[in-house]
C-alpha cells in the first residue's frame, strides 16, 4: 500500500492499483516547502487523474507549509497551494515511486542512497525534461499519462550518460529565503522543465513528434 498526494488530496493506493492503472511521481528537494511542492502541485494538475504526485525533503522543515513566494507564484499560474505539510524523504517513498524527480544533482543522489534499486527511475525534473525532448513521441505507446510515463522512463533512462550535461544544466534554484526575483527564476526553471515533460508525453495540445525548444528547458544562468 502506497500514501500519495495528487491535487492536495491524500490517497491510499493498493499495490494492484500501483501496477495496473497508476503512476506514482516523488519530487525531492531540500526542505520539502519550495521547489518539490511546486513540482508536485504542477504535475499534478497537468498529468491528470492517472499520475499520482507527491513530495518530500531531504532536510525537509517537517510540518511547514509551501514557502508563501512560492505559493504566490502557484496561485498566479492558476494552482492552488492548498493543505500542505513538509515531510521528509524516507526509503519507503523512494521505493514506492515508480519515478523520482530531485530538484538538483545532489538530491538525485541522496534519494538513491535511500533506495539504490532506484537508480534508473531517478533524474533531476530538468534532466528529465531534456531526455524526453530527445524521444520521438511516437515511440510512446496512445493511452493514458500513466502509461504513456511508464513507457517513456525506460526509454529517457538509456539516453542518460550519451548526452553528457553539467549541473547548471540540471539543477533548478534554490530560492529559500532568498529574494522574490531568485523565486521567479527557480519557479521558471520548474515550469519549463515541467512543459516539456507534458508536451513530451503528448498530453497538451502540442503536435506530437515535434520537439519542444531547448530554451522551454534550458534557461541560462550567468
Amino acid at each position: 500500500m502506497s500514501n500519495f498526494l495528487s491535487a492536495g488530496r491524500t490517497r491510499t493506493l493498493s499495490t494492484a492499483e500501483n501496477s495496473v492503472g497508476t503512476f506514482l511521481i516523488l519530487a525531492v528537494c531540500t526542505g520539502n516547502v519550495c521547489r518539490s511542492p511546486a513540482v508536485e502541485r504542477l504535475l499534478a494538475r497537468d498529468l491528470g487523474p492517472t499520475v499520482f504526485v507527491s513530495s518530500a525533503g531531504t532536510h525537509a522543515l517537517v510540518g511547514q507549509p509551501i514557502a508563501e513566494p512560492m505559493a504566490r507564484l502557484l496561485r498566479d499560474h492558476g494552482v492552488e497551494p492548498g493543505a500542505f505539510t513538509a515531510r521528509r524523504l524516507t526509503e519507503t517513498l523512494v521505493k514506492d515511486a515508480d519515478l523520482i524527480l530531485a530538484l538538483t544533482r545532489a538530491q538525485r543522489s541522496l534519494a538513491v542512497e535511500a533506495w539504490p534499486p532506484a537508480v534508473r527511475r531517478t533524474f533531476t525534473v530538468r534532466e528529465f525534461a531534456r531526455l524526453l525532448n530527445k524521444l520521438d513521441s511516437f515511440a510512446l505507446p496512445d493511452g493514458t499519462p500513466a502509461e504513456r510515463l511508464r513507457a517513456a522512463m525506460p526509454l529517457a533512462a538509456a539516453q542518460r550518460g550519451l548526452r553528457p550535461a553539467s549541473a547548471q544544466d540540471d539543477d533548478v534554484i534554490d530560492p529559500f529565503r532568498l529574494s522574490d526575483d531568485v523565486y521567479a527564476a527557480s519557479f521558471a526553471e520548474i515550469t519549463s522543465a515541467g512543459n516539456v515533460i507534458v508536451r513530451a508525453l503528448g498530453i497538451s495540445d502540442a503536435p506530437r513528434n515535434q520537439p519542444a525548444r531547448e530554451s522551454d528547458w534550458r534557461l541560462g544562468r550567468d
